[in-house]
């Protein structure tokens, strides 16, 4: 069993930055899939970014260019940098942790992004 620990997240006016952090308890697998999803109120969840433990990344085409994912494999930590946050971008954001085959799949609690004026 793995727990995710979330952080970063809170209100941001448009044009502004936020940096979310998901700790990982200990370390789960040699071979992962680390990634921000969100969800925004009426909406399905959706893929933000993610990173493989061979530090391949995948983004969305909405945020590509502003987001960034990134890793410290000693702090088992992953973060994402927002940049340039639009209003559009508001969502519970939650990090998720799988190995390659989704023989395991951990999610955190979710952390509130805001984007508004």
């Amino acid at each position: 069993q793995v727990q995710l620990v979330e952080s970063g997240g809170g209100l941001v006016q448009p044009g502004g930055s936020l940096r979310l952090s998901c700790a990982a308890s200990r370390r789960a697998f040699s071979i992962y899939v680390m990634g921000w999803y969100r969800q925004a109120p009426g909406n399905e969840r959706e893929l933000v970014a993610r990173i493989t433990s061979f530090g391949s990344t995948n983004y969305a085409d909405s945020v590509k260019a502003r987001f960034t994912i990134s890793r410290d494999n000693a702090k088992n930590t992953v973060y994402l940098q927002m940049n340039n946050l639009k209003p559009e971008d508001t969502a519970v954001y939650y990090c998720n942790l799988r190995d390659g085959s989704y023989t395991y799949d951990y999610w955190g609690q979710g952390t509130q992004v805001t984007v508004s004026s």
